[in-house]
């Protein structure tokens, strides 16, 4: 595991937006996040799911999120400048963007799949990730201190067979993440990063490993370390960097 302690007020007075954030990483991340001192902006397309993230940082007692229902697939662009523009008129600016939200697809030979599936794939992984990065800079900007951190995977470092549009939305993944880190080096308060997760004990593992005993991969809460180090000041001038949570 990736070793680093945190500090129990790391991320006090920070404001955080976490995608996919109803469950799994996402989940995990949101909550870690909040018992360390951050506003959490909790994204995803299932309201339910986030409004149970929401009730459990309540009842924790930590900072009061936020619930931003949003659905990547099929969001338009004035819909990504809206949510922008009600981040800058509640907040002011963004200390963090974790971008998790992602969907595998169909695990099959290239030949075998079909130009939909492809594309749901990278609208879901790349285009709305990019469209997000894009309005949320110029509040990521505003702070003294942003991060954004993408979420990669073992196979957006090398493909492997029949990984198909995952692998190829998670090479574009740390391609916008270099780009983005280059741009803001030097210029911004702002670096970028990304981690790969490895196997982790989430529904999108069972998913896409089915014959696979889960009790041998580690929960979402036993990777945070490295979502904490990079969302947090300990990793200011790291930018740039691929990191693994495992």
């Amino acid at each position: 595991m990736f070793d680093y302690q945190a500090r129990p007020d790391l991320l006090k007075g920070r404001v955080i937006l976490v995608t996919g954030a109803g469950r799994g990483i996402g989940a995990a991340a949101a909550k870690t996040y909040a018992a360390h001192g951050a506003t959490v902006l909790l994204l995803g397309k299932s309201e339910d799911n986030l409004n149970q993230v929401y009730d459990e940082i309540e009842a924790a007692g930590h900072p009061q999120p936020v619930v931003i229902p949003f659905n990547l697939e099929t969001a338009l662009a004035h819909q990504y400048d809206e949510l922008a523009a009600t981040v800058e008129a509640e907040f002011g600016r963004l200390d963090g963007l974790l971008h998790n939200a992602a969907i595998v697809g169909p695990r099959t030979p290239l030949e075998q799949l079909s130009g939909d599936n492809f594309m749901r794939v990278m609208q879901v992984n790349v285009n709305a990730m990019f469209m997000l990065t894009s309005t949320m800079l110029p509040l990521l900007k505003l702070s003294d201190d942003a991060s954004v951190v993408f979420t990669s995977s073992s196979v957006g470092r090398k493909g492997r067979a029949y990984w198909g549009a995952y692998a190829v939305s998670k090479f574009a993944t740390e391609g916008l993440m270099q780009v983005l880190a280059d741009e803001v080096d030097g210029v911004a308060k702002v670096r970028a990063n990304s981690v790969n997760p490895g196997a982790t004990r989430t529904g999108m593992r069972a998913q896409a490993y089915p014959g696979e005993n889960p009790a041998n991969n580690p929960l979402p809460e036993e990777i945070m370390p490295v979502y904490l180090y990079l969302m947090g000041p300990d990793s200011q001038g790291r930018n740039g960097q691929a990191f693994d949570a495992q």
